[in-house]
C-alpha cells in the first residue's frame, strides 16, 4: 500500500502545494493529504503552535512540515514523528528523491588530482602552506610545486618538508636537477617531467628515493620522442607515468586528444596523466564544464591522474570542480548511467529546472493576501510584487518601486533597502535562468553562500 503522508501548510501556500503534490504523489508512490492550518503564511509556523492546532488523521505514516517551521519537533504530539521538508515547496520533488539516480555508494573515484601552486618559489612560507591546505580541503591528493624555469629554488627542501609535515603528498614541477634532487631528498614523490633531455636521471632518482617521474614528448606532437623516453625508462627500471600533453584550442587540441587515444592503445598497462590547464586556463569560459568533459575523457580512457591549476580567475575553483567531476564520471562510466541528475553542485550558472506559480497562481495569491508584507516572485521574464494593497509586475525594478512608493505611503527606508536587495536578486535570476525565492540565496552549486533571512 502507498505510504500516507500528511503535509502541513498555511492558507496562502495551499493551492501551490496541492498543484505540486498532484504531480509528485503518483510518481513518488505515496498518498498525500494536506492539513491547512488557520494561518496565512506557513513560514511563520512554530512546532508548539502546530502541536495545538494539528489533527493527524488515522493511518498517517509521515508528517511533513514547512522547512521554515521553527521549534522542537517533539512539541507536536503524535505517534508519527514530524519532520521538516524543504523551505521552498517547489523543492518537494527533490526532497522525495526525484534524483534517485544517486545511489548510496555515489562518490567513489579513481582519478588523483595534482594541484599546482604556480611560481611556488615566489610565495612566502606561510602563504605556500596556506595554499596547500586550501587545495587539500578542495579535494587535491598531491600538491605540485611549480618552480621558476630561470632560477634555482634554494629553499625547496624546506618547503617540501613543511608540506610533508602537514601530511601532504608533494610533486615537483621542474627540469632543474638541483631543485629536483633537493625536493626528492625532502620527501617529494613525483617529478614533472622527463623527456630526452633528462630521462637518464630518472634511474638514479628511483634507486635513491624510489621516485616516480612523468614522461612527456620533446614536443607535443612528437610521439616518437615519447616512445624513446619510455623505452629508456623501462630499460632502466624507473617508475613512470605518461603525459602526451593536451594542447589549447586552435593549437592542436583535437589532434592532442587523438594522441591520448593512440598512447593508450600502445601502452595499455602504463599509467597516464593529463594536465588540464591548457584547456581550463587558456579558454574564455567558466572552467566547470571543461573539467567535467575532460574528467569524462580521462575516466573512459583510464587516465588516473590530472594536473590542474587555479591561476586565472575563471579557474579559481578548478580543484573543487574536478573533485566533484571525478565522482560524477566514475559513477556514470562504471554504472553505465548518464551523468545527469546526480551532481547539483556542478550546476552553478543556471538552475536545473525553473518553477513557476503561473499566471493563475499569482493572481490567486494576489486575491488571498491581505497584509502589507511584500511577496516577490521572478518568473516568465518579469518581477511580480504582491501584498494586500497591490499586485504589480514588470521588467524594470525601478519602475516597480516608483509605483510601490505611490501606493504605499508607509514604505520606510529599511523596507525599501530590503526590497531593493531582493529585486536585484530577482533580476539576476531572470537574467541567467535561475529560480528566485524571496529571502533565500540564489543557488550557485557548491559556490552558494547561505543567506540569513531578515524576514522577521
Amino acid at each position: 500500500m502507498p505510504q500516507r503522508i500528511l503535509f502541513v501548510t498555511g492558507k496562502l501556500a495551499e493551492p501551490a502545494l496541492r498543484r505540486v503534490l498532484a504531480d509528485l504523489a503518483p510518481t513518488a508512490g505515496f498518498d498525500a493529504e494536506v492539513a491547512v492550518l488557520p494561518i496565512t503564511v506557513a513560514a511563520l509556523l512554530t512546532t508548539e503552535w502546530v502541536g495545538r492546532k494539528l489533527h493527524v488523521p488515522a493511518g498517517t505514516e509521515r508528517i511533513i512540515l514547512p522547512g521554515y517551521c521553527r521549534g522542537e519537533l517533539a512539541a507536536i504530539p503524535s505517534e508519527v514523528l514530524a519532520e521538516r521538508g524543504p523551505k521552498d515547496l517547489r523543492d518537494l520533488p527533490q526532497f522525495f528523491g526525484e534524483q534517485r539516480g544517486r545511489p548510496e555508494n555515489y562518490g567513489d573515484f579513481d582519478i588523483d588530482i595534482l594541484a599546482e601552486i604556480n611560481h611556488a618559489p615566489n610565495l612566502p612560507h606561510a602563504r605556500l602552506i596556506a595554499e596547500a591546505r586550501r587545495f587539500r580541503a578542495k579535494g587535491a591528493d598531491v600538491i605540485d610545486l611549480g618552480c621558476n624555469p630561470s632560477e634555482t629554488w634554494a629553499n625547496i627542501g624546506d618547503a617540501v618538508r613543511a608540506l610533508r609535515d602537514e601530511g601532504l603528498r608533494v610533486s615537483v614541477d621542474s627540469f632543474n636537477p638541483i631543485e629536483v634532487e633537493n625536493a626528492l631528498a625532502a620527501g617529494a614523490e613525483l617529478v614533472l617531467s622527463v623527456n630526452s633531455g633528462n630521462k637518464f636521471l630518472a634511474r638514479g632518482w628511483h634507486e635513491k628515493f624510489g621516485t616516480e617521474v612523468v614522461a612527456i614528448p620533446d614536443t607535443p606532437s612528437d610521439l616518437d620522442s615519447l616512445d624513446q623516453t619510455i623505452q629508456t625508462l623501462s630499460h632502466d627500471g624507473a617508475r613512470f607515468r605518461i603525459d602526451p600533453i593536451i594542447e589549447p584550442i586552435g593549437f592542436g587540441f583535437a589532434a592532442s586528444l587523438g594522441r591520448y587515444l593512440d598512447v593508450r592503445k600502445r601502452y595499455p598497462a602504463i599509467e597516464i596523466m593529463m594536465g588540464v590547464g591548457n584547456l581550463t586556463e587558456l579558454t574564455d569560459v567558466d572552467s566547470a564544464g571543461i573539467n567535467v568533459l575532460l574528467a569524462g575523457f580521462c575516466q573512459e580512457l583510464g587516465i588516473r591522474s590530472v594536473l590542474t591549476t587555479e591561476v586565472i580567475n575563471w579557474c579559481r575553483s578548478s580543484v573543487r570542480e574536478f573533485d566533484l567531476a571525478r565522482r560524477l564520471v566514475f559513477h556514470a562510466v562504471n554504472d553505465r548511467v548518464l551523468p545527469k541528475n546526480l551532481e547539483p553542485d556542478l550546476v552553478m550558472f543556471r538552475d536545473p529546472r525553473l518553477y513557476e506559480l503561473g499566471e493563475e497562481g499569482l493572481a490567486q495569491l494576489a486575491r488571498d493576501v491581505t497584509d502589507r508584507n511584500y511577496r516577490l516572485f521572478a518568473e516568465r521574464g518579469e518581477i511580480h510584487v504582491i501584498n494586500g494593497e497591490m499586485y504589480l509586475h514588470g521588467t524594470d525594478p525601478f519602475t516597480l518601486f516608483e509605483e510601490m512608493q505611490k501606493r504605499d505611503a508607509k514604505l520606510d527606508l529599511p523596507h525599501a533597502f530590503y526590497l531593493g536587495y531582493e529585486m536585484a536578486k530577482a533580476v539576476t535570476a531572470l537574467t541567467v535562468g535561475k529560480n528566485y525565492t524571496q529571502d533565500q540565496a540564489l543557488r550557485w552549486g557548491f559556490l552558494t553562500v547561505p543567506e540569513v533571512s531578515h524576514r522577521g
